[in-house]
């Protein structure tokens, strides 16, 4: 199947946040206060916005955040696309690390890309999450 990776807008990555990674909460959650300050991306399939990607360059390095993919389209490497494409971004702007709070059920796929835990780890939710990095 094939896919364009694309920026899109902060509010175009709100529908899919919500349907994946928080259905039982208001839509409000899944806003970041700094969205209008980052830079997000989607994955397409055909003209259809299938996954989505929040990035914000800090002074730790470039986070990010909310990588969700719709349900129906899981474990097809979407997932590995736009997980690359971060990658590639954050290397193609001179950054040196790329990190993200991954819940803790999640930390083997960022494991594929060369990321590892940290020591910081919190609860929000009702769900455990872990701060993973990468140094590139």
């Amino acid at each position: 199947m094939s896919y364009s990776i694309q920026p899109i807008s902060a509010e175009d990555t709100r529908p899919i946040r919500h349907r994946v990674m928080w259905p039982d909460h208001p839509f409000d959650f899944v806003k970041i206060p700094n969205d209008s300050e980052g830079v997000h991306f989607g994955l397409f399939v055909e003209s259809q916005l299938i996954a989505v990607v929040s990035l914000f360059v800090t002074a730790q390095g470039v986070q990010f955040r909310k990588l969700a993919t719709e349900t129906d389209y899981q474990g097809l490497g979407f997932g590995s696309a736009i997980m690359r494409h971060v990658i590639d971004w954050a290397k193609s702007q001179g950054h040196l690390r790329l990190w993200c709070n991954a819940r803790a059920g999640k930390t083997s796929f960022y494991e594929n890309f060369g990321m590892t835990k940290t020591d910081v780890t919190y609860e929000k939710g009702g769900l455990s999450f872990v701060v993973m990095e990468l140094v590139i």
